[in-house]
């Protein structure tokens, strides 16, 4: 199950989720891009993310305006759908209308993987390598990584330090998958105070000690978290 959490309003960004790109609001444009894959559902806070997703025929669910992360919305759209606890649920950003469906089919695989294997808390993401420069913008996040492919840390600050010279950087993509167990596992642990700093919700993972499995992919597609960046992707779309 693919689940896409969508925020109207979004801090940064207000509405950001039905700003048009190429003829399609934003989450059904991301929505359409992996629907082939497994059943989407969004899961929206608002009624007009609602009777977007109904005009083009994307499945969708109210989900409460309250929560704190997406995570947490998808847990919330996951429960009311009555998952099983080994359902796989991935978490795809509204804001990201670039996804290869590759990238989603490589997550999976992994998580697939860590059931064969009786992980006891499955949690995924994946990552690409990034330039320096890229890597000095606060808005992508940056990940290291143990010697078992798991993270060690999320920040949006560069990492790890340059100090040798031949630093490598990992780009963190925004994608998450879990099983519904995990998923509510997840959701149940106490708020990390470096969750807050950093503004990053899978920070919370990690400080209580749970894995989180990361897939090395080629990706050149990007999320919209400004509005230089929906510029941009109108522009591709006009090529």
């Amino acid at each position: 199950m693919i689940i896409i959490p969508a925020r109207l309003a979004s801090t940064r960004f207000p509405h950001k989720v039905l700003a048009d790109i190429g003829g399609l609001p934003m989450v059904v444009r991301t929505a359409k891009r992996v629907e082939h894959l497994d059943d989407v559902v969004v899961a929206a806070d608002d009624e007009r993310i609602m009777s977007t997703c109904k005009e083009y025929g994307i499945a969708a669910m109210l989900t409460s305006d309250t929560h704190k992360s997406g995570t947490d919305r998808i847990n919330e759209c996951a429960n009311l759908l009555q998952l099983r606890n080994d359902d796989l649920v991935i978490n795809i950003q509204a804001d990201e209308p670039f996804i290869e469906p590759e990238v989603v089919s490589k997550l999976i695989t992994r998580l697939n993987t860590l059931k064969t294997a009786q992980a006891p808390f499955i949690m995924g993401s994946c990552y690409n390598a990034v330039n320096a420069e890229a890597a000095k913008d606060p808005n992508l996040v940056k990940v290291v990584l143990d010697s078992e492919h798991n993270a060690i840390y999320f920040s949006r600050s560069l990492i790890p330090y340059n100090r040798s010279g031949s630093a490598t950087y990992f780009g963190h993509i925004g994608i998450y998958g879990f099983t519904a167990k995990s998923l509510n596992a997840f959701c149940a642990l106490d708020d990390a105070p470096i969750e807050d700093i950093e503004k990053l919700e899978q920070l919370r993972a990690i400080y209580h000690g749970e894995k989180i499995s990361m897939v090395k992919v080629a990706s050149t597609g990007f999320g919209i978290d400004t509005p230089e960046d929906l510029e941009r992707a109108k522009e591709i779309f006009l090529v």
